[in-house]
């Protein structure tokens, strides 16, 4: 089977099974926030819920919290007055787990203890009939480990729910290795009339989102021990070029560097070491320090005391978008050389900004161009500077020929600035499509790089409405490294059976609020573009670390590169 084939089969598999009916009795298992909140969406659902926690303050505790829920969504207009009335009558705070019989599907939502689960799921066995689910809202354990406790490991489904949950629109529903097909629709059905938008996820670490999600802080840990760029670069590149909400430190800080330092151990030690996910030795020290972020008022930005200003203040807002160029700030002559989208919305771009776009193939007439953009460069493969430069004339003699004589821009995809013109005076560049999105570019330079090429490349971009941002020199810059690290894990994750593509692009925007899902997006660059960069780091780095997935190799190879192509990831009409 080819690998659309096989790609497309994996989609039709991860809807199979779903046509079953919504659970009418639901128990949720422990009444703290999480539960409160998954047993507010379970009465609203219009299923009878009953909730329990062996601590009966917390168990009243959380049936206040789920009630309020409910009278928030009135003033917020998501539920009428009566809906939200009949919502609390379906709710019912038991103290005694046997209360659990009548449920069709019990979802567990009690602390990260192995030890603990098991004794409640032994527990839960001998009270609900045999065909009763048991979910588990577990984020870091195994649902398959879980399932051990049980005595009917098949009826033993994960039903992942992101935080807060009356509020985030996503759920995994988790398949463990024993998990049956109808239990898995049950739960299946159970979360769309909640109202949440379902996604099917194997069982493995951190399911499909928080998988895929993976390189979003460790590939950002590893631009800072690099010193490609600094903390408040990193973000801001994130955010104003990718679009993103949060840079990635902002984000560490809020989930707690901490959390996420056990988060980033369990990773690596349920995949017996996996190179993409080691944990950075940047967290390890921040950890030891004690600096975990907004909650101890430092991590890797300061924050003010409550009432001084808040975690808001801890950076300076981001400058808006330059909008629109001053009169004659495009004048000139832009050469702009190479194929691919970003080439294309680059002229399109400097043209409407009023440069006179030229390709390498038209005339000067004696004109030399203000900047010439080559977005085709390819890195040498001999190491040594001659090689360099006769790699580099059989190129000239094999395409069209730049121009000489004015300042040079090299697109840094195929590898960084310094592979890409070794002792030459170009500025390198890279920026992702849709171009048009971003409000800045990152630019980075040699040592013998051009003073007149970096004025130039600032005062062409300027021109474009863009911020720029002045980095380090690695293949992809910032931005590219992160987001192809991204479409790299999401395809790994795509191969192994872990999720479908659609799962996987929906589980990223809703869960967590990615300005795209990694599959559109990488069909959007260009798969060519993204392949380049991973093969560009790990040549630059010789670690696994950066090998390209082979779903993303194959699906290259097939020639399926994404819309221009009217294929890639997903199909396109014309």
């Amino acid at each position: 089977m080819s690998e659309p084939e096989r790609v497309k089969e994996d989609e039709k598999a991860g809807t199979a099974g779903r046509e079953a009916s919504a659970a009418r009795v639901i128990g949720v298992l422990g009444a703290g926030t999480m539960g409160a909140g998954i047993a507010q969406l379970a009465c609203r659902s219009g299923a009878r819920t009953l909730l329990y926690d062996p601590i009966p303050e917390a168990l009243e505790r959380g049936l206040q919290r789920a009630r309020q829920g409910l009278q928030r969504e009135v003033e917020r207009g998501r539920l009428s007055a009566e809906e939200a009335q009949a919502g609390a009558a379906r709710l019912q705070a038991v103290d005694d787990l046997a209360a659990f019989a009548p449920c069709e599907l019990v979802i567990e939502a009690v602390p990260e203890r192995l030890e603990l689960k098991h004794a409640l799921y032994e527990q839960l066995s001998e009270i609900v009939s045999e065909s009763c689910v048991l979910a588990t809202n577990t984020s870091s354990l195994l649902v398959t480990a879980i399932a051990a406790g049980a005595s009917r490991p098949g009826r033993v489904v994960g039903m992942h729910f992101f935080n807060p949950a009356p509020v985030m629109r996503l759920l995994e529903v988790v398949a463990g290795e024993q998990s049956e097909q109808d239990a898995l629709a049950i739960a299946h059905a159970t979360g769309e009339a909640m109202g949440k938008t379902v996604i099917r996820a194997g069982d493995g670490p951190g399911f499909l989102v928080n998988r895929c999600n993976r390189p979003f802080g460790l590939e950002a840990l590893r631009l800072l021990q690099e010193r490609i760029a600094d903390i408040e670069t990193i973000d801001r590149v994130c955010r104003m070029e990718g679009g993103f909400r949060m840079g990635p430190f902002e984000l560490m800080d809020l989930v707690g560097v901490d959390t996420g330092f056990e988060i980033a151990k369990s990773f690596f030690a349920q995949s017996f070491g996996e190179p993409r996910w080691r944990p950075s030795p940047i967290t390890a020290r921040y950890v030891a320090a004690g600096l975990h972020g907004r909650k101890s008022g430092r991590g890797y930005y300061t924050y003010a005391p409550a009432g001084e200003g808040g975690a808001a203040g801890h950076r300076a807002e981001d400058p808006e978008p330059a909008g629109a160029a001053e009169p004659g700030l495009g004048e000139g002559v832009v050469v702009i050389a190479g194929g691919g989208r970003l080439a294309d919305e680059l002229r399109d771009a400097a043209g409407a900004a009023g440069y006179e776009v030229r390709s390498p193939h038209d005339p000067t007439g004696g004109v030399f161009p203000a900047l010439i953009i080559d977005c085709d460069r390819q890195p040498p493969t001999a190491g040594s500077a001659a090689g360099s430069a006769a790699q580099r004339a059989d190129r000239r003699a094999q395409g069209p020929a730049l121009p000489q004589g004015g300042a040079h821009l090299v697109l840094c995809a195929a590898g960084s600035l310094q592979s890409l013109d070794p002792g030459g005076s170009a500025v390198g560049f890279h920026a992702l499509t849709p171009l048009s999105q971003g409000s800045l570019v990152e630019l980075t330079r040699s040592e013998t790089s051009s003073p007149v090429a970096a004025g130039r490349a600032e005062r062409f971009f300027k021109a474009l409405g863009k911020h720029v941002a002045w980095v380090g020199d690695a293949p992809g810059l910032v931005l590219g490294r992160i987001v192809c690290q991204l479409i790299n894990e999401s395809a790994f994750a795509l191969g192994e059976g872990v999720g479908g593509a659609r799962d996987i692009d929906l589980g990223m925007v809703l869960g967590l609020s990615h300005p795209h899902g990694p599959f559109a997006w990488a069909d959007t660059i260009g798969l060519d573009h993204v392949l380049a960069v991973l093969e560009a780091l790990c040549e630059e780095y010789r670690e696994e670390r950066y090998r390209p997935a082979p779903v993303l190799r194959r699906l290259v190879q097939a020639g399926r590169l994404g819309v221009e192509t009217g294929a890639g990831f997903f199909d396109y009409e014309d």
